[in-house]
């Protein structure tokens, strides 16, 4: 059976850029996995992180254990992501890598997405260092520059979007049958919800925009990797 593992920085990342793959991916019978680089067990956000992947089919929650950039309570006494060495979250996640098998990693592009969070651009390199110590293709969720007519909404006032060249978006991903899913996996998420967050944001729009929003799913794979499900 094929195997993807997604990697990605906060609880949320993996349904707002990636929950219509990993849905998809789950009822074609992938196993489907998720690791979350920051926030750990015992925080209020994991069993938000534990509903969305049941409702996405990929298994119970997988933590780096490093702390949000902006956020120290997300995993109290352990060191930041942005601030741990390299080589040593590679190594972290190369144990789930090893222990999981995947046939392809799904992480954050290198800008860090549209946001271009920083806690986006370090969990690219984590993936992208233990995706090449295993030799496994890795996908980057990201938005080409044709994608800001609708996501554009979600970005602050002042806040500049990261997106990459169409010729480098070589997979769009139609995930309009699994959208019901990967909303209800979004909406999981409450306390960002709660806060106004991207969520939040997505939830004060009608149906019919949040639809053009998160029907389609864009990534940079170079050409490798397994057929999409």
């Amino acid at each position: 059976m094929p195997a993807l593992l997604a990697v990605f920085a906060h609880p949320d990342d993996e349904s707002l850029s990636a929950g219509g793959l990993l849905a998809r991916a789950a009822d074609a019978g992938w196993h489907t996995g998720v690791v979350t680089a920051t926030w750990t067990a015992g925080t209020h956000r994991e069993p938000e992180l534990r509903e969305a992947l049941r409702v996405l089919g990929a298994g119970a929650p997988r933590f780096l254990g490093y702390a949000d950039a902006r956020v120290p309570e997300s995993a109290p006494g352990e060191v930041r992501l942005l601030d741990a060495a390299l080589e040593d979250a590679v190594a972290r996640l190369g144990g789930y890598v090893s222990e999981f098998g995947p046939d392809v990693i799904v992480t954050h592009d290198a800008l860090g997405g549209l946001t271009g969070h920083p806690d986006h651009v370090r969990t690219h390199e984590v993936a992208a260092g233990a995706a090449e110590a295993a030799g496994v293709p890795l996908w980057c969720a990201t938005h080409p520059g044709s994608a800001l007519r609708d996501w554009g909404i979600l970005l602050r006032a002042g806040q500049a979007a990261h997106v990459l060249p169409e010729e480098r978006v070589d997979l769009r991903v139609d995930v309009r049958p699994w959208l019901e899913r990967k909303w209800a996996a979004v909406l999981a998420h409450a306390s960002e919800v709660e806060r106004g967050a991207a969520p939040g944001r997505l939830a004060a729009m009608s149906a019919e925009e949040r639809g053009r929003l998160l029907g389609t799913e864009w990534y940079e794979t170079g050409g490798a990797g397994p057929e999409v499900p």
